[in-house]
């Protein structure tokens, strides 16, 4: 089975100080960290904020290309957490044909992002991420997921960090 997500934010580990897009359930509350690289995470804020970059960022070239196959993106589904790293699939239509992409979610993400298309997780990988986390429900989120607030560890251990 799994859950529908969407972007709460982006935000940085103040342990790692490596960004992190977090996942809240569209019909739920628990959210879900995913470590990402700096390019992923700069690709991800400018589809946030609806800035265009001067040249056509990778994620948008292949936007470029799947729509001018005539494909489309059906949906991006996280799909395993394996040794502390999360897997992905895009699911690519293109001529009544289904095409399934492992990608990392972070690319996935970003390219759902662009093509408004829908983001899934499988609920084991929700099961067995350790650092799946459950919105407050006493506060009104902000737009851009800034104030998100987690009780960070004093410190990280590596194991405990999936990384995407």
């Amino acid at each position: 089975m799994e859950r529908e997500m969407k972007i709460r934010g982006l935000m940085i580990d103040p342990a790692a100080n490596t960004p992190i897009v977090v996942l809240k359930e569209v019909n739920g509350d628990q959210l879900l960290p995913i470590w990402v690289g700096p390019f992923e995470a700069n690709a991800i804020a400018f589809e946030i904020e609806k800035m265009s970059p001067p040249r056509p960022m990778t994620h948008d070239l292949l936007r470029n290309l799947i729509l001018q196959m005539d494909g489309r993106v059906r949906r991006v589904v996280v799909t395993e957490l394996r040794n502390n790293t999360f897997y992905a699939v895009i699911e690519l239509e293109v001529a009544g044909k289904m095409l399934f992409l492992d990608a990392r979610p972070s690319d996935a993400i970003a390219l759902a992002l662009r093509v408004d298309a829908p983001i899934f997780v499988h609920e084991s990988v929700l099961e067995n991420s350790t650092s799946v986390i459950v919105e407050r429900q006493d506060e009104e989120p902000s737009e851009k997921g800034d104030d998100l607030e987690f009780d960070w560890p004093d410190e990280i251990d590596e194991s405990d960090i999936g990384r995407g």
